[in-house]
């Protein structure tokens, strides 16, 4: 079913019922662009994962966004899905303030293209929506606004103080336009004129006009059929008539309001219903749906698990599921397309799920890939199809439901794409220490390729080579026991510069200072920074040899080291020669002292 702003009303008030009826609930998205920023690499925390995409993807939009709602019939044993197909784009700045900007990708756009997206039913009939930050503040001025019309008795623009002197060469048109009210006033059975088009100053001169001159007549601004603001005319009725005109006014601007808030309802009723939501390869999505429709992204890590555990207590994402076992290694391609074809293959063995009315779903074999409803179906499908696996292999039941203890393990979980060890975020656990003492950082000449960097690590066996950028790469090494063999003997050189990830890791965190700022920074300040990048207890550490390789600039080091010691040599210097002085003297006036009295003792 596709979903514009024409018939969301009534989609909205269906959801109402299909959403807690439902099993469980498929979503999928589709984007005006993936990342900007800085490339994730094979050896990212989940911690600096998350800093890359939240600043790298932030900007880009969700334009149609697919939700399907798989139902369960208990009796029939069989399930039936209905799906939806959302498209969703900001509304046009009005009195609600401020316009909404956003970034695209030209091979994100191209894609869509290629793959028979409607931009003109995006940009014609998107379905608006409002952050809950954002309804919250036009609620408080539009709360502001019925109060004070409700102790309005007039449309009066102020007090007499506040009066505006009428240009000339605007006065002829005011005088006109006063001229047509006093007519219309004459004249019976007609109930509106309206007036021509004028711009805001004008406007404004009008209604301070007819407040002076007219009583009984209300002044106000429209928008004509070409979006062009005019101004009508009309008389006033009794007080009673009034009272409820304004009422069904500012009934009418807030049904307009919660009209803005759009598709942000249909999240809400997501996060509400604490149904298992399931997608694949799915943290953009998450990202994006909390960015776009709920607040903004936080900069820190844990505050933005916080924030999706509490929005969306329960997600399992099947493209991590697909790389757990027992699907690992039945799987050779986890891409959505690919999944769905291996699962629908021995040893696996597909489930179905009809439409539940005709109109609201797919087929199987509708490939409407990269159409964000089908992606969903597909994405419950198989999910449906692994849960079924999963129940025959370990309890021998056919068919396991979203509470299944069994599913435990793959819930809120979502994987990292390019991530070697650790593939995945943890929403509601702390991921675990990686022992990464067995990766290095390799800077080297634009020249190097693949294989001169592994033939820089040949005498230490296999490695896996991750390009950071033309000059640089991290690489690991399959035997873990040779780590402090290379540290021992790839030392810097002209060509290229080996250094430990932790270490690497730890030099990315401050900014570097200038050159004449630039001071020698304390071992205990090193040392904390390394715990807050490893943590107390981390496995494996770097040599206490290479922490002075921490230091940036030798020269200046050596420069405060000899300063250093003359400083302290002429402080000791100082402080002893007056006790040298006193000492010598002593001894002087003592050994002149005692040989007289020798004298005398021998009668001298």
């Amino acid at each position: 079913m596709e979903v514009t702003k024409k018939n969301f009303p009534q989609i909205l008030e269906e959801l109402e019922n299909v959403i807690p009826a439902s099993e469980f609930l498929a979503i999928d998205g589709e984007f005006t662009g993936l990342n900007k920023g800085e490339e994730v690499t094979a050896f990212d925390t989940p911690a600096l994962y998350y800093e890359k995409l939240r600043k790298g993807s932030s900007e880009f939009l969700i334009v149609q966004f697919g939700l399907c709602a798989f139902l369960y019939d208990e009796k029939r044993k069989k399930f039936t899905h209905k799906a939806y197909n959302f498209y969703v784009f900001p509304k046009p700045p009005d009195q609600r303030g401020t316009e909404k900007c956003f970034k695209s990708q030209v091979s994100s756009i191209h894609f869509l293209v290629e793959n028979g997206f409607d931009f003109n039913k995006l940009y014609r009939d998107g379905i608006p929506y409002l952050r809950q930050d954002e309804e919250k503040r036009l609620r408080e001025k539009l709360e502001e606004k019925h109060k004070a019309s409700s102790s309005a008795k007039n449309c009066s623009n102020g007090d007499a103080n506040d009066v505006i002197p009428v240009p000339a060469d605007k006065a002829e048109f005011i005088e006109d336009m006063c001229t047509r009210i006093k007519n219309f006033l004459s004249e019976e059975g007609k109930e509106e004129l309206t007036l021509e088009g004028c711009n805001g100053f004008v406007r404004k001169l009008m209604y301070q006009e007819v407040s002076e001159r007219f009583r009984g007549v209300r002044l106000e601004t429209r928008k004509a059929a070409g979006g062009d603001r005019i101004l009508v005319a009309s008389r006033l009725g009794t007080n009673e008539e009034e009272q409820q005109r304004l009422k069904d006014l500012q009934l009418a601007e807030i049904q307009d309001l919660d009209s803005a808030v759009g598709f942000s309802h249909v999240i809400r009723m997501l996060s509400q219903s604490g149904k298992l939501l399931i997608g694949h390869n799915m943290l953009l999505d998450i990202c994006l749906i909390i960015n776009q429709f709920c607040t903004e992204l936080p900069e820190s890590y844990l505050e933005f698990k916080q924030i999706v555990s509490f929005l969306f207590p329960r997600l399992l994402d099947t493209k991590y599921m697909s790389f757990c076992e027992p699907f690992k290694s039945l799987v050779s391609s986890t891409v959505l397309g690919h999944l769905q074809k291996t699962l629908s293959e021995p040893p696996f063995e597909s489930i179905k799920a009809d439409p539940a009315e005709d109109g609201y779903g797919y087929s199987a074999d509708s490939d409407k890939y990269h159409e964000a409803g089908y992606d969903a179906y597909v994405t419950g499908l198989c999910f449906l199809t692994m849960v079924q696996h999963l129940g025959l292999k370990l309890t021998s039941e056919k068919l396991l439901l979203s509470a299944s203890p069994l599913l435990k393990p793959f819930f809120n979980r979502l994987y990292l794409m390019r991530v070697l060890d650790h593939p995945f975020i943890s929403i509601d656990e702390n991921e675990p220490e990686l022992p990464r003492d067995h990766v290095f950082h390799v800077t080297f000449p634009k020249e190097w390729k693949t294989h001169d960097v592994i033939q820089l690590f040949s005498p230490f066996g296999r490695v896996f080579v991750s390009w950071l950028n033309d000059t640089s790469a991290y690489v690991s090494l399959e035997n873990r026991d040779q780590a402090k063999l290379v540290l021992r003997t790839l030392t810097q050189s002209d060509t290229y510069r080996v250094i430990p990830y932790k270490r690497h890791q730890m030099l990315k965190q401050p900014s570097p200072p200038s050159k004449k700022q630039q001071t020698k920074p304390s071992m205990k300040r090193l040392r904390t920074e390394k715990d807050m990048v490893t943590g107390k207890g981390g496995i494996g550490t770097i040599p206490e040899e290479d922490e002075e390789l921490e230091v940036p600039n030798q020269g200046v080091l050596w420069h405060e080291l000899i300063s250093k010691c003359f400083l302290q040599l002429f402080l000791i210097l100082f402080l002893t020669l007056p006790c040298l002085i006193f000492g010598l003297t002593f001894l002087a006036i003592y050994q002149v002292m005692y040989t007289h009295i020798h004298f005398l003792s021998l009668g001298g």
